[in-house]
């Protein structure tokens, strides 16, 4: 019995070596690109509007607005002239969603256009090599 019992510690004792693979990356997805960017796109878009409100909303609170729109009636020389019939929270908000919109669009095509530039590009080149470890 204490044979088998020194075989078992024995072998709890072995340190266990990494092990290191070199993988060649030769091919990328097209389809899982386009979701993956379009997702990226779409928390981007959320971020800029979201952005967006609460920097007008500081602007707003701490008064920066009301020096500005003071500013440029002394510099214009125009009383009847209102910061806010051009940066009103509406107008603002209006403008980051169509931003965004823009940005959920352009950042999927980039995606799928790098998506299909690499497959390409690795016909030619044979793809990167990769290299992992298990620890």
């Amino acid at each position: 019995m204490s044979n088998l019992g020194d075989k078992f510690a024995k072998k709890t004792a072995r340190v266990a070596t990494t092990k290191q693979v070199r993988l060649k990356l030769v091919y990328i997805d097209f389809w899982s690109v386009l979701k993956i960017s379009f997702l990226l796109a779409i928390i981007l878009g959320i971020i800029t509007v979201v952005a967006a409100f609460l920097v007008w909303s500081v602007l707003n609170q701490t008064g920066v607005f009301d020096s500005v729109n003071t500013l440029l009636q002394d510099i214009a020389g125009a009383g009847n002239f209102n910061l806010f019939d051009f940066a009103s929270l509406p107008q603002v908000m209006g403008f980051s969603v169509v931003v965004g919109i823009l940005n959920v669009i352009v950042i999927t095509a980039l995606g799928a256009i790098w998506a299909a530039l690499y497959n390409l590009a690795v016909r030619i080149t044979g793809g990167v090599m990769l290299g992992f470890t298990n620890k």
